[in-house]
């Protein structure tokens, strides 16, 4: 299921959601830049490997940050720039610019180590903000939980319907546990299942204060939550 948009009517800049669509789609266009082979050679000195890690963490520590910025390819990007574009304007009105960088790089940490945790031995790069964005979900399940999201289901048939925040975000995270238990390759799922669940208990901690209003199209249940 891909999401479309949401019921949140947005307040205020959304400085750092528009911040990291613009310098993570530049960070794409400079490895493309570098032609293919530096391209690679990208993933293994940018992205977060877990072996490398846990044997240099000092040495390494720097990869955690960088592999949220590097992306394998052109749908890789846009498919996590649009999660992001989609939940990120929402969770950063009620948090505010500052709370809502921490909340996304401490996702991606979170997303990293959870990642390495399950797979100590592995020399494939981790690479991709999946993991950061993921915390973004998180915490919108916890600040909106009256939210719907518009949803498509492709490819074959285009199914259009509205489903409540929790429905939705409960099938994508549990889908991320039973991929990653299943060792379903090609995807870090265990990153984002260590970043969302980061982004539900941060949330908490952060306390934002901001109301927010359902938009009145969409909406039909109440105005205010």
């Amino acid at each position: 299921m891909f999401p479309l948009r949401d019921t949140i009517t947005y307040h205020g800049a959304k400085i750092a959601t528009f911040g990291l669509l613009i310098v993570t789609g530049l960070a794409y266009l400079y490895q493309l830049s570098l032609g293919i082979t530096s391209y690679e050679v990208i993933f293994y000195d940018y992205g977060f490997i877990p072996a490398s890690f846990f044997k240099d963490p000092a040495g390494q520590v720097f990869t955690i940050f960088t592999s949220m910025f590097v992306h394998g390819s052109l749908l890789h990007l846009m498919s996590n720039l649009w999660f992001l574009w989609v939940f990120g304007p929402a969770v950063e009105g009620r948090l505010g610019l500052g709370r809502f960088m921490l909340l996304y790089l401490l996702s991606g940490v979170a997303a990293a180590l959870l990642q390495g945790f399950a797979l100590p031995e592995s020399m494939v790069p981790m690479i991709g903000a999946s993991g950061a964005v993921s915390g973004i979900l998180g915490a919108y399940l916890i600040l909106f939980p009256r939210a719907r999201v518009l949803t498509i289901i492709p490819p074959f048939i285009f199914f259009f319907f509205w489903l409540p925040a929790p429905i939705y975000l409960g099938y994508w995270i549990v889908l991320q546990f039973i991929s990653g238990f299943s060792a379903v390759p090609g995807v870090a799922w265990w990153a984002h299942v260590g970043g969302f669940l980061l982004g539900l208990v941060l949330i908490l901690i952060l306390r934002p204060k901001r109301n927010y209003r359902a938009d009145p199209f969409w909406e039909c249940w109440r105005d205010y939550c």
